[in-house]
This record gives structure tokens, sequence and C-alpha cells, in this order.
């Protein structure tokens, strides 16, 4: 019996290591006199097809333009240099979106660092997952390998 708990413990801690694939995406951008984005999952796959949402600074309620992306999963478009700030490009397919923010106009540089440092702190670079939720996730795989090897120890009734 005590065997049957430390293979299923030794299995469990042995896991814990390996890489999870989810449906994470990124979405990367390029400025020249055109705005370039590409849409990708986290697999590398791109978003081909994707409903894209442009939104203005002026007016961030109401769609400036709308689109999809190519089967690269890219989109391009001119915005207003009339309306400097943070543009912003809303990417979804299928249940999975991202919103970016892209600085136009003079305070483009400034107004970069400043997005770029408050989304370094509210979610992690490399899962896409903010703290709370990978506290949670952590938190709900222990308590499962603990209630599973509960369960094997008990023995028959």
């Amino acid at each position: 019996m005590k065997q049957h708990l430390i293979w299923l413990l030794a299995l469990g801690l042995g896991g814990w290591g390996l890489p999870v694939l989810a449906h994470g995406l990124t979405v990367e951008y390029r400025q020249v006199s055109r705005v370039e984005i590409e849409a990708r999952f986290e697999t590398g796959e791109p978003m081909a097809n994707a409903q894209v949402l442009v939104y203005a600074p002026n007016n961030p309620t109401v769609a400036w333009q709308n689109g999809n992306t190519d089967d690269q999963g890219r989109f391009s478009f001119t915005p207003d240099t009339a309306q400097p700030g943070n543009w912003e490009v809303m990417v979804r397919q299928a249940g999975h979106g991202d919103l970016t923010t892209i600085p136009v106009g003079a305070s483009a540089a400034a107004d970069s660092a400043d997005v770029e440092v408050a989304a370094n702190s509210l979610i992690s670079p490399s899962t896409g997952l903010s703290p709370i939720q990978r506290g949670l996730t952590i938190g709900s795989v222990i308590w499962g390998c603990i209630g599973t090897a509960l369960f094997f120890a008990r023995g028959k009734r």
C-alpha cells in the first residue's frame, strides 16, 4: 500500500517541471508609416482570420477601424497622426484575445516605457498569468496530489 503512495508521489513530483501547452497568444507590432501587427498563439501558430478592432485615443469605446488578420496572422493600419496617444488594438478568435496598446505621436517613447512597466508588473511574461492565477493553479495542483495520495492510502473497504 505504501509503495503505491510512494510511486504516486514520485510520478506527481517528477512531472512538476514539465511544460504545459496552453492557448496563450502574443501580439507583436512594428511601426513604420503604418502599424503592422502579427498575432500568434504561444505555440507559434498564426491567428489566421482573427477579428481585429482598432480604437483611437480620443474615443476608446467605438472602433476606429476593424478587419481581419491574413493567413499569417498579420494586420496593418495607418493611425491618424492628428490623434496622438495610445491606440488600442484588440485581436480575437474563438474565445482567445489580446488587447495591445500602441503609442503614436510625440509622446510615444515615454508612453511606451510606462505601458511596458505596467504590463510587466501585472502579468508574468512567460505564462501570461497574474500572480494570483499562478498561486491558485499551483495550490490546486498540490491539493489534487494530496487528495489523490490520501484516497489511495485509505486502502480497500
